[in-house]
């Protein structure tokens, strides 16, 4: 029997190396296809993160304008902390805060986005309501100032800044600020009304009475401005004009005694007569009602008019 040898050549020294190759590239391969927890982990934060920080849908704005303050705050504090310098985010956020009673943190994301865009009225008009809300006049003042000099033909502000300088008992200013709104919108009825209660407390009654006819004939449904007018009635002596405006929304005993009480007011008010009717109606903007009238009724108070 004849045995063959065979001898391991360079093609057979090939074919073996190729082999081995082949072996670890599988092994590396199938090392790169299993899965890295803490990657895996990471990316899915990741992806978590990319989805909370979209914008809400318009379904689901919808749906929190139309839930309940608080709720509408949550959903709006959210949408602020995803873009803190959107400011039609900041100003939904900010009035939402009102809505709670959060004024101070309303003021303080209006100043945050004020930084972001300065002298902004968009911004500056709710800042100054916010902070008189707190009982900052001056610095309302300064945001309505602001607002009027940048947009002289801004009705609203220049009515703000006279409300604002009225607090501040600059009458004067406040009154001039008041023109400047009728100037642009005469049949302004919020501002006749606050003009009329401002040339009521420098002694003007009759200034005032002609500011608040105009207001309510203007807006005659408005309750405090018929308020008002039958205030600055009495406080001239005319009780039964008083009682006839003041008809319709009080009762008849809260009428009677409103009448009593700014007599009671005048003859012990002191002398001279623009002080006695000055000190009347401070009198009467902090009594209380002894009376306990529906809602929709009222005692004797001078009440501003909002706007």
């Amino acid at each position: 029997m004849t045995l063959i040898q065979t001898r391991s050549g360079p093609m057979s020294r090939a074919k073996t190396s190729l082999a081995a190759l082949a072996v670890a590239l599988a092994g590396i391969t199938a090392c790169a296809s299993t899965p890295d927890p803490d990657a895996q982990a990471a990316a899915e934060l990741q992806a978590a993160m990319v989805e909370a920080m979209k914008p809400a849908t318009p379904e689901e704005i919808e749906a929190a304008n139309n839930s309940d303050p608080l709720t509408k705050a949550n959903f709006w504090s959210k949408e602020y902390a995803k873009d803190a310098e959107n400011l039609d985010n900041a100003l939904t956020f900010a009035n939402a805060l009102r809505g709670i009673g959060s004024t101070e943190r309303a003021i303080e994301v209006l100043s945050e986005v004020l930084v972001i865009y300065p002298g902004e009225p968009r911004i500056l008009m709710p800042l100054g309501r916010a902070l008189a809300v707190n009982g900052n006049q001056l610095g309302a003042a300064r945001a309505f100032e602001q607002v009027a000099v940048a947009d002289p033909g801004r009705a609203e502000a220049w009515a703000a800044l006279g409300t604002a300088l009225d607090q501040l008992e600059n009458h004067q200013g406040a009154q001039a600020a008041y023109d400047k709104a009728l100037a642009i919108e005469p049949e302004r009825a919020s501002t006749l009304a606050n003009y009329g209660l401002s040339l009521a407390l420098t002694g003007d009654l009759t200034g005032a009475e002609g500011k608040l006819r105009q207001a309510a004939s203007t807006a005659p449904g408005d309750i405090r401005i018929r308020e008002n007018l039958a205030l600055v009635l009495g406080l001239q002596g005319r009780f039964d004009e008083m009682q006839k405006t003041s008809a319709g929304y009080a009762p008849d005993a809260v009428v009677e005694q409103n009448v009593e009480l700014l007599k009671d007011m005048i003859q012990s008010a002191p002398a001279p007569e623009a002080s006695r009717e000055k000190t009347a109606i401070q009198a009467a903007a902090s009594e209380p009602e002894k009376a306990a009238p529906p809602a929709e009724s009222t005692g004797l108070r001078l009440r501003r008019s909002g706007g």
